[in-house]
């Protein structure tokens, strides 16, 4: 069995070797791989004096590297961890025993059960973490506590199968939800977690990074629940329509006249792109069933094949 410890850096010299150590002490069997995202400090040499495999991601942001370490790496357990000495490695066992046993396919670090409020105090984090939990757990009928941690497990058949889209932060939202909406085994173990250490600074734009997080969700609800968000989108319309519409059925019942000729037209071809709008839906919530059958039968052959080996 093989466990890969993968950390996603850009610019972390001040904590990549004592991330790489503490990984090296608690997990001395794992490969420990560090994928240097452009950095403009010494971060690659430094891991790489400290004993990672260093590779590099030319292209920008978070969700590239993800992809392309995902692509690469064949492992049994995948563990990934931020590089900016806030996650213990001290859990990194725990979290291999349950992937390795076959409790999970994917394990959360969560840290909001834990200490991050206490010791986060960048503005709107805190409040930031909680709108997001609140809405993948109300749009995707979840009980997840910790939706953007940087510390996760991952077994082989989710590594291969998870199509990433995304380019920066919004990787680890995408992530949960994909395996919310597929029906992998979610395991959370709260661990601790630790503030930056002085001369460590957060890659994070709060408002910047929150907005592509917000729209991440806004097209993650589109594509994985798309019955649900264009019926939505559907009895607005309708609603619209409605509302310019009762009071011209109202004019014509007392005055027998039929007035506002052009707005009847409007509000016609409204009503007709609402039912539009839910039929798309439906289509495309038949070929969201058949996409995840055709997920299924991917990893049913994962698995096939893994037994060969």
């Amino acid at each position: 069995m093989k466990t890969v410890i993968l950390i996603p850096c850009y610019n972390e010299a001040a904590t990549i070797e004592k991330v790489v150590c503490d990984f090296k002490k608690n997990m001395p069997h794992a490969d420990i791989y560090v994928y240097d995202n452009n950095s403009t400090d010494n971060t690659g040499e430094i891991a790489q004096r400290a004993g990672a495999i260093v590779r590099k991601e030319y292209r920008q942001g978070k969700g590239n590297v993800v992809r392309s370490m995902f692509h690469d790496i064949k492992a049994d357990c995948y563990i990934m961890v931020d590089g900016d000495d806030t996650y213990p490695a001290e859990a990194a066992p725990i979290f291999e025993q349950i992937i390795l046993d076959k409790q999970a396919d994917m394990i959360i670090g969560d840290r909001l059960s834990s200490t991050y409020f206490e010791e986060n105090d960048r503005r709107f984090h805190n409040s930031g973490n909680k709108f997001v939990r609140g809405s993948i757990n109300t749009f995707f009928k979840s009980d997840l506590h910790d939706i953007m941690t940087g510390m996760r497990a991952f077994n082989y058949e989710f590594v291969k199968s998870f199509p990433i889209r995304s380019k920066e932060f919004e990787i680890e939202t995408e992530m949960s939800v994909f395996a919310l909406m597929n029906n992998f085994v979610i395991k959370e173990i709260p661990i601790e977690y630790r503030d930056r250490k002085e001369g460590s600074e957060s890659k994070l734009n709060t408002y910047r990074d929150g907005f592509k997080v917000i729209r991440m969700i806004f097209a993650l609800i589109r594509d994985q629940r798309p019955l649900m968000f264009f019926s939505v989108m559907a009895l607005i319309l309708l609603i619209i329509a409605g509302i310019y519409f009762f009071p011209i059925l109202f004019k014509f019942f007392s005055t027998g006249y039929v007035l506002q000729i052009p707005t009847l037209i409007v509000i016609s071809t409204v009503v007709i792109i609402a039912a539009v709008t839910f039929f798309a839906g439906v289509i495309l919530h038949v070929l969201k069933h058949h996409h995840a059958e055709e997920l299924e039968r991917h990893l049913i052959l994962l698995n096939e094949m893994k037994k060969e080996e």
